[in-house]
């Protein structure tokens, strides 16, 4: 495990990332604008504001970059610090933010509201909505038995995904071809296309309330991944932990996919590169997840919409980068489900 001295330059490194990387993303795009005219756009708004000839390039930063690498860090914060926390939780290297269905049940919620609403923020409602229920569902279909054992919570997480993953394929099929369809097909693929500052206020809540309560806990992950017996013995109270901790985590990715749409990996990856780096202490890992789960969401998106003449869905680059990586994760555990 890394030394006090040697944590010290890493937790530098995820204060000043995001903010470099937030900063870059305003000066990179198709729209080509000097970087003293973004400065100034930035800390002289005004000058801006009144001049009609300019009003596109200050909206440009202030409407559409800005909110939009902010959402990304949020986005990408959320995922990667849910998925960290569900590992430790589920003493399980292979778990990700989305392994108890709310992935599955905000796309699903989603798709519903696309296809009866025209209202955004229905869409946005009804996928938040159906994500905690996913999760609900889950942890009922894991209590047969009366308890709540990680197998059994993951057994009932993948049993209630596919349930709604087959909803979503049924609202494909009902869906008007021309204009429906294709609007569910690529939110299901993700994307910050219509990032703006409103939709970052509807996800700033849930992710805040969810974040924070997994940082207010996250040094009794640290127990709970010794084992149920082991943290009875130390005086935690395990079934409410787990109860915490899955509803936080389930709140902040919910928050994060109703406007994000369903973005892979993010969960399970970013933990893992982070743990090389700070080891399993989760006093350290999730504060360092969340930093970088955010600055890697921030460069794919700056990927995303540079490197074609049409964006990229941000699920699809996501994909490629976790496919690769989980390869690696298998063959460290040797197909082990746990540390």
């Amino acid at each position: 495990m890394p030394t006090r001295k040697q944590s010290v330059p890493t937790a530098a490194l995820g204060i000043l990332m995001p903010i470099l990387l937030i900063g870059l993303s305003l000066f990179i795009g198709r729209y080509d604008l000097a970087p003293g005219d973004i400065l100034s756009i930035l800390f002289q708004p005004g000058h801006w504001m009144s001049d009609p000839d300019r009003a596109i390039e200050y909206s440009l930063v202030h409407e559409i970059r800005l909110p939009r690498a902010l959402l990304a860090f949020m986005v990408g914060g959320a995922l990667s610090v849910s998925g960290g926390a569900l590992q430790g939780l589920f003493r399980n290297p292979l778990v990700d933010s989305g392994m108890l269905g709310v992935s599955t049940g905000a796309g699903f919620g989603a798709c519903l509201g696309i296809v009866l609403f025209q209202n955004a923020f229905m869409v946005y409602a009804l996928a938040f909505c159906f994500g905690l229920l996913a999760v609900v569902l889950s942890y009922l279909a894991g209590r047969i038995y009366d308890t709540a054992p990680t197998v059994t919570l993951v057994l009932g997480g993948v049993v209630i995904s596919s349930i709604f993953s087959a909803l979503i394929s049924f609202m494909k099929f009902v869906a008007d071809p021309m204009e429906k369809l294709p609007t569910i097909t690529f939110w299901l693929m993700g994307s910050l296309s219509r990032a703006n500052f409103q939709e970052m206020f509807v996800a700033l809540i849930p992710i805040l309330l969810g974040v924070a309560g997994i940082m207010l806990v996250r040094w009794r992950i640290n127990v709970l991944s010794l084992g149920e017996r082991e943290a009875r013995a130390l005086g935690v109270d395990t079934r409410l932990c787990r109860i915490l901790l899955i509803a936080c985590t389930s709140v902040a990715t919910a928050g994060a996919v109703c406007v994000s749409g369903t973005i892979g990996w993010i969960g399970l990856i970013i933990p893992h590169m982070v743990r090389l780096l700070v080891g399993n202490d989760n006093r350290v890992l999730l504060p360092l997840s969340l930093s970088f789960g955010g600055c890697f969401l921030i460069l794919i998106d700056l990927i995303a919409r540079s490197i074609a003449d049409t964006e990229i869905p941000i699920g699809v680059l996501t994909a490629l980068v976790g496919g690769p990586f989980f390869i690696v994760i298998l063959k460290r555990t040797k197909g082990g489900g746990s540390w």
